[in-house]
C-alpha cells in the first residue's frame, strides 16, 4: 500500500485537526501499546501518535518499529508527532476520521 502525494496531502489536512490518541514513552513498544495502536487504527484509520522521546534518532527508530508492527503507513512526521494511516474497509463510518471528514465536508 503506497499513498499518492494527493492522498497524503488530503490526509495531512485531516490530521491537522486530530489530537494524538497513542503516546509512546521511553518505556518503548509493549504488547499493550501495539494493541492500543491496532485498535485506534482499526477504529479511526488515520491517527496521530505522540513520540515522547527526547532524541530524534530514538524517535525515528521507534516510529519505524511502530509502522512495521502495525502495518500502517507514515503520512507525516513533524517533531514528536507522527500521522499514521491504515485502511479498514469494514470501518465504522462514525469512528473513521477519514469517512467522518468526507461526510462532514460533502465529499465522496
Amino acid at each position: 500500500m503506497s499513498l499518492s502525494q494527493a492522498q497524503k496531502k488530503a490526509f495531512r489536512s485531516i490530521g491537522h485537526y486530530l489530537n494524538p490518541v497513542v503516546t509512546v514513552s521511553e518505556n518503548g513498544v509493549s504488547d499493550n501499546l501495539l494493541a492500543e495502536l491496532g485498535r485506534a487504527l482499526n477504529d479511526h484509520e488515520l491517527i496521530k501518535v505522540k513520540l515522547a522521546l527526547p532524541e530524534r534518532d530514538d524517535r525515528a527508530a521507534m516510529l519505524e518499529e511502530l509502522i512495521n508492527d502495525s502495518q500502517a503507513e507514515l503520512v507525516q512526521s513533524i517533531g514528536k508527532t507522527a500521522l499514521l494511516y491504515r485502511p479498514n474497509p469494514k470501518g465504522n463510518p462514525k469512528l473513521s476520521n477519514i469517512k467522518r471528514f468526507e461526510n462532514h465536508h460533502g465529499r465522496r
